[in-house]
């Protein structure tokens, strides 16, 4: 079996690939970098000279001539071959008739956690929304603890409201649920530990991406200076840099993401190292339909697999594949179907117009850039 053709698909907010061969077996992909997918969408065409005409299933080797021919790799790399070895991966499924959890080893579970995010504009409607979340069978929920505009506030009145964010979450739905907050980089180191130290009376399950991620020290330094877990990684993509957040003991969570960190061949490699440390998968997805179903195929075969994101689509969305994979009570419902399970349409891709993501910047008060 050759590959025949690797043909990247830009449609609404996502960028999916489909990989032909010439048996007659199509692979189905996404890329994960979300804000570049032009540049990753040209990448995948320039490195497509390298895959057409080579054989699809051997896909170890494959990750190791491209990502070391010359030794540069980045956010665009990564994505780019992440979304070549999930689409790999589902041919080698549909190859041999098996589902990608049993090649990557057999399911642990029999269906996936997944956690729904608490929004809202007042304190009243994050605890309405948290509310439904529980009433709708969600066990694990997240919340972005600021309101809109927070960055032209002070610090103060940013960490107040935080605390105020959470306390009115955890009155709303009790101690029975975990719940996280995800910072979303906003903070500074003094603001990110004082924040993390009120908010200790909620019982956190963890405190996510306080920081900016360039400094592992940084994050060393309110590691050292908080009791509350942490979950990071979700803008990393090789897996030495996770072998970094693992071997300093830096968090509870990591939040490798599927299609940015070199698809399932690394992403295994990145949750093994995880276990022996007792460090827990915290996945980080975003995207289509399309990266349900491989985000599934993975949680399903991994041991120290904890939650990942909803992820809900519009129906329009939905009809990008064929056979979608079903949310209910919380939990993602993976099938037997062989490969990642879901068949890109590209009929309905062709309706869907490319959404462009600007850069438009956040500012503080004085005009600087807030984060």
């Amino acid at each position: 079996m050759k590959i025949t053709e690797i043909k990247p698909i830009l449609t609404d907010r996502y960028l999916l690939v489909r990989v032909y061969t010439d048996a007659g077996i199509i692979g189905n992909g996404e890329s994960g970098l979300w804000a570049h997918h032009r540049s990753v969408a040209a990448l995948i065409g320039e490195l497509s000279d390298y895959y057409v005409g080579k054989d699809p299933r051997q896909i170890e080797h494959h990750y190791q001539t491209v990502s070391r021919n010359y030794h540069f790799m980045g956010a665009v790399i990564s994505s780019a071959l992440s979304a070549i070895d999930i689409a790999l991966w589902d041919i080698l499924g549909k190859s041999v008739d098996l589902p990608v959890y049993q090649l990557l080893g057999g399911k642990c579970r029999d269906k996936v956690r997944v956690f729904n995010n608490v929004v809202g504009n007042t304190l009243q409607e994050r605890a309405d929304s948290a509310h439904q979340s529980v009433g709708d069978g969600f066990t694990s929920l997240r919340t972005s603890p600021f309101f809109v505009d927070f960055e032209n506030r002070t610090s103060s009145q940013v960490l107040t409201e935080a605390i105020d964010i959470v306390g009115a979450i955890r009155d709303a739905i009790g101690f029975g649920v975990d719940l996280g907050v995800e910072i979303h980089r906003n903070l500074q180191p003094d603001e990110a530990i004082t924040l993390a130290r009120a908010l200790e009376p909620f019982r956190l399950k963890y405190f996510e991406d306080p920081l900016a991620p360039e400094s592992d020290t940084a994050h060393a330094y309110i590691a050292q200076h908080i009791d509350v877990p942490m979950a990071l990684g979700e803008r990393s993509f090789l897996v030495t840099q996770f072998k970094q957040l693992i071997d300093r003991q830096l968090a509870a969570f990591i939040r490798p993401d599927l299609s940015l960190v070199g698809g399932f061949t690394q992403m295994k490699k990145i949750a093994a190292i995880a276990e022996p440390a007792m460090i827990q998968l915290f996945p980080h997805l975003m995207g289509s339909p399309v990266n349900n179903a491989a985000f599934a195929h993975l949680a399903a075969a991994i041991p120290n697999y904890y939650v990942t994101e909803v992820n809900a689509h519009s129906p329009q969305q939905l009809a990008l594949v064929d056979q979608p994979m079903q949310t209910t009570d919380g939990y993602r419902h993976f099938t037997d179907r062989p490969g990642i399970s879901v068949e890109i349409d590209e009929d309905a891709c062709a309706k869907l117009a490319f959404v462009e993501r600007p850069i438009e910047g956040s500012f503080a008060a004085d005009g600087s850039v807030a984060h």
